[in-house]
């Protein structure tokens, strides 16, 4: 017996098993790329950590290039000597996998005051001086924005890298830049008696060549105030969670 394509019946049916068969298949390829995605996302947390110590594949003066994703997780277990989980005043230094913690979803959970933030610590060796890596996130102007800072035990950065969800191309999306990024290396975190200050994203620093390295400030990117104000506010909220952590050091 032919089928009556022209009734309503067959139309809704066939839309049904076409969107029985197309979301099988989805979920199927979305099952088998899991295991892809995981690993990519892994080593792109890997990759950044280990730029903000300033371990890359740069050779430009401008280009900003990361250790290649094929020797980066060797790379990373090298280099990093310890991974740190910080719960109020417990600390594990037992934990191989601190750098999957979600800090966003870490940030939510201590809206609860009934609840012990985890923060993730990445202790690493780079000419002969430990270094230690701090995840950072904040807001932009539309979207998250999020980093890493390295620095010595004495909270002196030693590298940065930061990157954003959406910010405006040529203007707050610069944040990702080498002229940018370079200049946080040798600022202090600590101010006068030894008093936190955080580093200020300043507009009108007065400093292009970024020689004052003690003022707590970097020059602003043009046109990216909101932006830089958002960068501000993460390195301050979330380094200062590790102070007492630091001052343990000295």
């Amino acid at each position: 017996m032919a089928i009556d394509t022209e009734k309503n019946s067959y139309t809704i049916i066939f839309a049904i098993v076409m969107v029985l068969v197309v979301g099988s298949i989805l979920a199927g390829l979305a099952s088998g790329l899991k295991p892809l995605v995981d690993a990519n996302k892994r080593f792109e947390k890997q990759q950044n950590i280990l730029y903000a110590m300033g371990i890359n594949a740069n050779e430009g003066t401008s280009d900003v290039a990361f250790i290649s994703t094929d020797k980066v997780e060797e790379e990373f277990t090298n280099t990093i000597t310890k991974q740190y989980v910080i719960e109020g005043s417990k600390i594990d230094s037992l934990n191989s996998e601190a750098y999957l913690i979600d800090i966003k979803k870490e940030e939510t959970k201590a809206k609860d005051p009934n609840y012990t933030r985890k923060l993730p610590l990445f202790k690493g060796i780079k000419d002969g001086q430990p270094i230690y890596v701090i995840p950072i996130r904040g807001k932009g102007l539309w979207d998250a924005i999020w980093g890493f800072v390295a620095v010595d035990k004495a909270m002196v950065v030693q590298g940065v890298f930061f990157d954003h969800a959406g910010e405006t191309p040529g203007l707050g999306a610069e944040i990702k830049q080498r002229y940018f990024m370079d200049d946080f290396a040798g600022e202090h975190i600590f101010g006068d008696a030894d008093a936190f200050k955080g580093i200020t994203v300043a507009k009108g620093n007065a400093d292009p060549k970024n020689e004052r390295k003690t003022d707590n400030a970097v020059d602003a990117i043009a046109g990216a105030t909101i932006t830089g104000d958002g960068v501000t506010a993460m390195i301050k909220k979330d380094l200062k969670m590790y102070v007492p952590y630091f001052k343990t050091l000295k």
